[in-house]
């Protein structure tokens, strides 16, 4: 639910989630003897393995005017689910690299993402962990 917050509305309600792993492929049944799968052989094609279990605080969840008018809701909460699980969305390698050293070192994280109907916005969380903020790159 969005609630204005001054100038600036919040989330509330939202609960981080584990990117999920590959259930229901590559299961081993006894009817299968002499048939050995290795966890690579039980991915789907296109899977990336989920990083290990991130967990940091996102702070007080606000979005500007600007983002909560361009973005469905329901974008704005899929893509905080993924930030939160330390899935950095549409970034380069360089940015993914220096977000997982954020992690460590507690500086800011950022992730980019499209919603549905293709606007690209942003998730910043701050060094402290105190605010994460959803964004348009115009709205910086």
């Amino acid at each position: 639910m969005i609630q204005d917050a001054g100038a600036r509305p919040r989330l509330d309600s939202l609960k981080p989630a584990v990117a999920p792993g590959p259930s229901g492929h590559g299961h081993y049944s006894p009817g299968d003897a002499g048939t050995r799968l290795s966890l690579k052989d039980a991915q789907p094609p296109g899977f990336t393995r989920p990083r290990p279990s991130v967990s940091f605080p996102l702070g007080q969840t606000v979005i500007t005017p600007n983002a909560a008018a361009s973005v469905e809701h329901a974008d704005v909460l899929a893509a905080l689910r993924r930030h939160a699980s330390g899935d950095w969305g549409e970034l380069g390698e360089e940015d993914r690299a220096a977000n997982d050293r954020a992690l460590v070192e507690g500086t800011r994280l950022l992730s980019a993402f499209s919603s549905s109907s293709g606007t690209r916005f942003w998730i910043i969380t701050e060094a402290d962990r105190s605010v994460t903020t959803i964004l348009l790159p115009e709205d910086y």
